[in-house]
């Protein structure tokens, strides 16, 4: 091709360049929208650090209403949460296997958050037959549980077992095959003030939805190579709170 015509086409492509693209770089500086969206990691992918909503139905999934006993024999409600930002758990005090583990961490978790008023945690026992409020007392003097406002919950059979697996989507069933005679998912949900469930989101935008809670901080790694998530989720209650 002749040179003439080679600088012609790229002094038009030059000339189209800045009358389409530079308006628009210029304009997305301006208000900011560059910083906001396009901030990269080290990995070269995308940052959000604002938690997610967990969505049903294109819709902010809450808390559903509940009303059971704490070890206090005091009853407790989804009301007494409202303001709070919270972690909920599923668990049994005769549990041999995740239980011990996901408590550990949760007594971290408070000592954490020892000084917030506006931060409590809600565990559910899924047991509620045998773990009544004596049983529940005698389970947080074991492990040193001092937070007022972490409720050791029992009451109703039905009401517990629909709360977790149509409330919050956490598995729990009575399996009389594995030890313990249950089984149970060893995730944290999340909860912000408002009674909504959030959490971080996942290197495609998408939230998390659960904390692993089985696996203890400071061994890091599992058996199966799954990290432990304690960490971001301490991270993630701080954000919470601070919202």
């Amino acid at each position: 091709m002749n040179k003439k015509y080679t600088y012609v086409w790229v002094s038009l492509i030059v000339l189209i360049f800045g009358i389409i693209v530079v308006p628009r770089i210029v304009e997305r500086l301006s208000s900011g929208s560059v910083v906001e969206n396009d901030r990269l990691n080290v990995s070269g992918k995308k940052v959000d650090d604002k938690l997610g909503y967990i969505l049903l139905d294109g819709k902010r999934r809450k808390v559903p209403a509940f009303e059971f006993i704490n070890q206090d024999s005091v009853v407790v409600s989804d009301k007494d949460y409202l303001g709070k930002v919270y972690v909920v758990d599923f668990f049994f005090t005769r549990c041999p296997s995740i239980c011990p583990v996901m408590t550990t961490n949760l007594v971290d978790v408070q000592k954490h958050f020892n000084d917030a008023d506006d931060f409590a945690i809600a565990s559910f026992s899924i047991t509620p037959d045998f773990d009544t409020p004596q049983v529940l007392r005698s389970y947080k003097e074991k492990y040193k549980i001092k937070d007022e406002n972490w409720n050791l919950m029992t009451g109703d059979h039905a009401g517990v077992y629909e709360l977790a697996n149509a409330g919050f989507n956490i598995f729990a069933a009575e399996m009389p095959d594995v030890p313990g005679g249950f089984e149970h998912s060893g995730l944290f949900a999340l909860v912000d003030k408002d009674g909504y469930l959030r959490s971080r989101k996942d290197e495609f935008g998408n939230p998390i939805v659960y904390y692993r809670g089985a696996i203890l901080e400071e061994k890091g790694v599992n058996d199966h190579g799954e990290t432990e998530e304690i960490s971001i989720l301490k991270d993630d209650i701080k954000k919470l709170l601070d919202e």
